[in-house]
């Protein structure tokens, strides 16, 4: 069983495919992103998918392509935002590199625009925001070995804070910054 090097999770909007794809680049490893994972098994948008068929038909294919990516990927994975809501899920990602990219509302908003097809975001996005954040902070803090807020930073410097906080800079074949190498010293 292969794991990944870096799982990252959060809200709609924290930046998780972003990061990941600079991350996956900067350590010379793939990126996945189970959302889109999604999306290709189903053969539609995962906003249909909700409409369709409803949230606990998509959780189930979510909990099949969170499983599988985690057995099988070795690079940097995204999952969905709302994938930490399966207890299941939970127990999977115990023990791994996971990353909680904190984002705030200001920015997430910005980031998720107030008309992309977010289902659970659909009315009224900034109220609907805030109460499924107060829902799955806890879950997320739970899961994450760090904790990552995106506040201020570009998506690089998220990059590099996530890799400073699992210690990966070696794996991205960086030297360590020299304030850094002198407390190792």
């Amino acid at each position: 069983m292969t794991s990944p090097l870096v799982v990252l999770v959060g809200p709609p909007g924290a930046g998780k495919s972003t990061v990941g794809a600079l991350l996956a680049d900067r350590l010379g490893v793939g990126y996945r992103d189970t959302d889109a994972d999604i999306v290709a098994m189903a053969g539609r948008p995962i906003a249909e998918i909700f409409i369709d068929e409803g949230e606990p038909h998509f959780r189930e294919l979510e909990r099949t392509a969170v499983r599988d990516a985690l057995e099988s990927h070795p690079g940097v994975l995204s999952l969905g935002g709302g994938a930490i809501l399966d207890d299941g899920t939970r127990k999977l990602l115990a023990g791994l590199p996971v990353v909680f990219l904190d984002v705030q509302l200001a920015d997430a908003v910005k980031r998720v625009g107030l008309d992309a097809p977010r289902p659970l975001l659909a009315v009224n996005p900034r109220k609907q925001w805030r109460e499924l954040m107060e829902r799955r902070r806890p879950l997320y803090t739970e899961v994450a070995r760090a904790v990552i807020s995106t506040a201020e930073r570009s998506p690089a410097q998220v990059a590099e804070a996530i890799l400073d906080a699992l210690e990966l800079r070696q794996a991205a074949g960086q030297t360590p910054p020299a304030a850094h190498r002198e407390e190792q010293a």
